[in-house]
């Protein structure tokens, strides 16, 4: 209560879509409550005194904790004006509001209240969560042990009779401090090999399991990039790991294609059926010619140019960053997997931007909307379009989608990283899972998806959400700026004017690392976050008891450069796979919409910290309660109606295994913006619409993707008897970046170096727009200009 300057304010006007409401505002340790008697329609009669006691309206409440806002604007009142002193509020549950106050000393009593509430408690420890009792029915609930890790991985057919063991390699966090204590590996491999392995990965996130399909025992793993570099280092034992992940199927597949034949689905029988699943279970073209490529790299396009699913193995690495970010990355000693020491696997890009990309994106997007305080009109919608959060979307569900292809239909692994694989990687591994497993689309299932890929494996959520404030997001505004405190108001986050492009991003990432005085870390723009070396991440986790005692009761900060709306997307884009598929899912919409006001309001402490161990260091299940609690105690208001179980039967329409998302029909989430459909998703509304996430494919035979550097072209020589020909193509997705340097990642000015047999490629090129452009090295090894196109901005950096 120190912390107070005033606990009550009568004649405070609130607005909210410009109607004002009177009322008295009261200021609560941990939240704001605005009351007011509620409207009431004209009575035909005037009741007596004792019928209009007793028939005396409850007021009405508006609740706001104070670690839910994201921008707070105070006006103060001057002499030279009428206009009352304001205060504006933005909450990351897209909640604006203003309040008037008739006294301006009240009002700046008010602000300086809520800041020192929020962006100066310096702890985590001192928000809500920790001191929230809980009521009757949630009292009577604990969650903390709905989700057990050896449960999981006994259900998902780890064990003594499978190809794969848990690991406690890392039961005390020394092995790789953001890691689960229980490691899900192959059972070939030992714990001394784990170790090695980890010394090649950032921060110690070594491959491990995270998903087993049940009925062709392929798997989705996760990891961190490798510490690949530029002088292309190499590790036996994380390629012995990798290699090892990928042959867990190997004697599985035999008795798979038997038990297949068993049911009467033989010879051109299975291929027929297979072929009709592919392009209901891609739902579009693009989906197709996905696939296409990544068997046309392989050299194992059928000479009929169409797929059959299921009839090939393409064990995939899906590093999901744009191409040109992940080479730029080699400057700090990162990078991406030398495919050469891969043979057994095809690498795939998907061009994910980094979370300052997105962290600009939705600072766009309240942009749109945040004068929804103070005026009922609509967003902007040219403002909606421009912040290219739809599309954001889509590339994720695109990204989901190939890998749930990969594993489901292909019968093949997948090993899925970004920078430090607890951001994009999450995004993409737990999407998928959901596209391919029913009991994740459970109320129950999601929960245990939410723990095991969000936080036992690590995602930053203490970073990323910023719980404590930071006093940037704090304005005093003259009269004379007007509006409603600059652009980009964000939700949480801070806004930034640069240019999002994978070059810029990329080449602004070696700067960093090389400017030696920048002693933080915050301008790596693809970093996802902090960016450390092992070395130094062994170091910390190392360090000495009283260093991190020293360290833990420092004053905490929010980073806002390390703030980003990961969670969120991961929401939004499970929240369009329910709306394309509404009866596949236990939970309802309202469900999904509360996760995210939960995941800021720190009245729980699932979500305050960035890892297991951190959790485990709090001991936050013995202080706080589980914000599954608050779910679980009201299971009946999140149960979706149309809900038809998830019994698995592929013979029947919907009830198959899989469930695919169909990106280019990404709209906007409406309830969670408090707007109707009407005013998000109505005529004049730009869709997300449909192109491939891909920006690269490689492996050791061949490469699309940029061409970044002459050691990579040295890497794979053209072979004069092979007569193949290395073209470069313009890019799989467009809207990245365009040829004179300017957009948003990598795009149609960005050479792509393919070595592998042009033909077979043509029909599906030309179908993803991808015309031969630039320059092709014949045989002996001399470029020849194919067309007047001039050479790419990435070339000229990076050649």
């Amino acid at each position: 209560m120190d912390k107070l300057r005033i606990s009550k304010v009568d004649d405070v006007q609130l607005i909210r879509q410009g109607i004002p409401i009177s009322g008295t505002l009261h200021l609560m340790p941990h939240h704001l409550i605005f009351c007011h008697a509620p409207s009431t329609p004209p009575d035909e009669y005037s009741p007596s005194a004792d019928e209009s006691a007793a028939a005396k309206p409850r007021p009405k409440e508006l609740w706001i904790t104070y670690h839910i806002i994201s921008r707070c604007t105070f006006r103060p009142s001057l002499s030279s004006s009428s206009l009352p002193s304001s205060i504006r509020l933005q909450c990351r549950d897209f909640t604006f509001v203003a309040f008037n106050f008739v006294n301006d000393k009240s009002a700046r009593d008010v602000y300086d209240s809520i800041r020192a509430l929020t962006c100066k408690l310096g702890r985590i420890e001192k928000v809500y969560a920790f001191n929230y009792r809980p009521q009757h029915p949630e009292k009577s609930v604990n969650a903390w042990s709905l989700y057990v890790a050896r449960q999981e991985w006994e259900r998902l057919g780890v064990g003594e009779n499978s190809n794969w063991r848990v690991s406690d390699i890392n039961k005390d966090y020394k092995f790789s401090p953001t890691y689960p204590a229980l490691l899900a590996v192959p059972a070939t491999m030992s714990d001394n090999v784990l170790n090695y392995a980890g010394r090649y990965r950032s921060r110690a996130r070594i491959p491990t399991l995270t998903y087993l399909h049940p009925v062709n025992n392929c798997s989705i793993t996760r990891s961190s990039q490798p510490l690949a570099g530029f002088r292309g280092n190499r590790s036996i034992q994380d390629e012995k790991l990798v290699g090892a992940i990928f042959a867990t199927t190997q004697n599985d597949q035999t008795s798979f294609r038997l038990a297949r034949t068993n049911n009467g689905l033989n010879g051109s029988q299975e291929s027929e059926k297979s072929t009709a699943e592919g392009p209901q279970a891609g739902e579009g073209a693009v989906a197709i010619m996905e696939d296409e490529l990544i068997a046309a790299t392989r050299g194992d396009l059928p000479q009929k140019d169409k797929v059959i699913y299921g009839a090939q193995q393409h064990n995939l690495i899906v590093d999901a960053r744009p191409t040109v970010n992940a080479m730029a990355m080699q400057a700090v000693g990162l990078g991406s997997e030398n495919m050469d020491h891969y043979k057994f696997a095809t690498k795939v890009y998907l061009g994910i931007d980094n979370i300052h990309v997105m962290r600009d994106s939705l600072a766009k997007v309240v942009e749109a909307i945040k004068d929804s305080d103070i005026t009922p009109l609509p967003p902007n919608r040219e403002l909606l379009a421009k912040s290219g959060w739809l599309k954001h979307i889509s590339g994720l569900l695109d990204g989901a989608a190939l890998i749930a292809r990969q594993v489901g239909i292909q019968h093949s692994h997948a090993l899925i990283h970004c920078s430090d694989g607890w951001d994009r990687t999450s995004q993409l591994s737990a999407l998928s899972q959901i596209c391919l497993d029913p009991y994740y689309r459970t109320l129950d299932g999601f929960i245990v998806l939410v723990e095991k890929d969000w936080l036992s494996y690590g995602h930053m959520f203490r970073h990323r959400s910023g719980f404590l404030n930071s006093e940037r997001w704090f304005v005093t505004q003259n009269e004379g700026l007007g509006g409603g405190g600059g652009a980009g108001g964000s939700i949480g986050l801070s806004h930034s004017t640069s240019g999002s492009s994978a070059l810029e991003n990329a080449l602004l990432t070696a700067k960093g690392f090389f400017n030696k005085e920048n002693s933080s870390r915050e301008s790596l723009p693809d970093s996802d976050g902090e960016m450390i070396t092992y070395q130094q991440a062994s170091a910390e986790a190392t360090s000495s008891p009283s260093g991190r005692v020293a360290a833990s009761a420092a004053k905490e900060i929010t980073k806002v450069k390390e703030t980003s709306p990961v969670f969120h997307q991961f929401l939004d884009a499970t929240y369009q796979l329910l709306r394309q598929h509404p009866t596949r899912f236990e939970f309802n919409e309202r469900f999904l919409r509360r996760l995210l006001y939960h995941l800021y309001s720190c009245q729980y402490g699932t979500f305050l910290y960035d890892s297991e161990k951190a959790r485990a260091d709090a001991r936050v299940q013995e202080r706080t309660r589980s914000v599954w609690d608050y779910f679980l105690a009201r299971r009946d208001q999140f149960v979706n109606k149309e809900y038809t179980g998830c019994t698995v039967d592929e013979r029947e329409k919907d009830r198959e295994r899989l469930i695919f998302p169909r990106p280019a029909e990404v709209r906007w989430w409406n309830e969670l913006f408090n707007r109707s459909d009407e005013e998000m998703n109505g005529p004049g509304v730009v869709s997300a619409g449909e192109g491939s996430v891909l920006t690269g494919i490689e492996n050791s035979q061949s490469t699309l993707g940029p061409a970044t550097s002459a050691a990579s072209d040295d890497r794979r020589p053209s072979n004069p008897s092979s007569g193949r020909v290395s073209p470069r193509l313009s890019p799989l997705r467009g809207g990245h970046s365009t040829g004179n340097g300017t957009g948003t990642g990598v795009g149609t000015g960005v050479g792509i170096a393919l070595s592998t047999p042009v033909q077979g490629l043509t029909a599906t090129m030309a179908k993803l727009g991808m015309g031969i452009s630039g320059v092709v090295t014949t045989e002996n090894g001399n470029h020849a200009s194919t067309s007047s196109t001039r050479k790419a901005p990435m070339e000229l950096e990076m050649q």
